[in-house]
């Protein structure tokens, strides 16, 4: 089966060939997935980060970045347990990487999911096994959003991550039942009360254990709050998440 994904991949690949996620140029066939000179272009998440979410933080004497500080304090004043157990980030969100991310969201660059899966298995693929995965679940998009924009990011992503790992990927387990306004300008609690009730989960989670969410970019990390926190309603398992790119806008 792998051989024919690989033979109908390489197909594809001849008729429409890869593009760079930095440059947007066409990867020829000595290179894979990036231009070597492009990947300098790019700022990998390092430490110090953040210990709850992994987004990068200016002293190693930081536990938690601010977006982290807040919410974690907001969870004690309501006595709410905190929605998920870690976050990992591939790269800060500063340079290159927001053209890369706009042509990944909005110019049907899904071939990007490529590049991206193989650096998620290249820096975290020990603390994905670590965390014993079960599933991965991407953030799901509305179906009106779905419908204008044709592909959900989070699931390329996902998708491909699932193929490198061998962990199931699926993007039914929860559905995004509220078309939510734009989140950019809003800070954590405005994100959070316009998320309330955003999403909705089937009863078949209840199978799994160890559950890793994916999406695109984490600012605040109210939205993959929301989705943790409606599929802990379900059970109280263990959640942890993966993100492309980490940091303010």
């Amino acid at each position: 089966m792998n051989k024919i994904k690989d033979i109908g991949r390489g197909v594809i690949n001849l008729v429409f060939p890869p593009r760079c996620p930095v440059c947007d140029g066409i990867i020829g066939p000595v290179e894979r997935y990036i231009h070597s000179r492009c990947c300098e272009k790019l700022f990998p998440v390092e430490q110090p980060q953040c210990m709850r979410c992994g987004k990068p933080v200016l002293s190693e004497r930081r536990e938690y970045c601010d977006d982290c500080a807040r919410a974690l304090e907001h969870h004690r004043q309501m006595r709410e347990d905190d929605s998920y157990r870690q976050g990992k980030a591939l790269f800060a969100y500063k340079g290159s990487i927001k053209q890369t991310m706009y042509r990944f969201n909005y110019s049907n660059r899904r071939e990007y999911a490529a590049y991206f899966a193989q650096t998620a298995v290249e820096r975290y693929s020990d603390w994905i096994l670590s965390c014993g995965i079960d599933v991965i679940i991407p953030v799901p998009m509305h179906r009106k959003k779905m419908r204008q924009r044709g592909y959900n990011q989070a699931e390329c992503f996902a998708r491909e991550l699932s193929e490198k790992t061998g962990i199931r990927m699926a993007k039914g387990l929860v559905r995004r039942v509220k078309n939510t306004s734009p989140l950019k300008t809003m800070g954590y609690v405005e994100r959070r009360n316009c998320l309330e009730g955003a999403f909705q989960v089937a009863d078949s989670i209840v199978q799994y254990d160890q559950i890793l969410i994916v999406d695109d970019i984490y600012t605040t990390g109210a939205t993959i709050e929301a989705v943790a926190k409606v599929i802990r309603t379900y059970k109280p398992c263990k959640i942890d998440a993966l993100t492309l790119a980490s940091g303010s806008f």
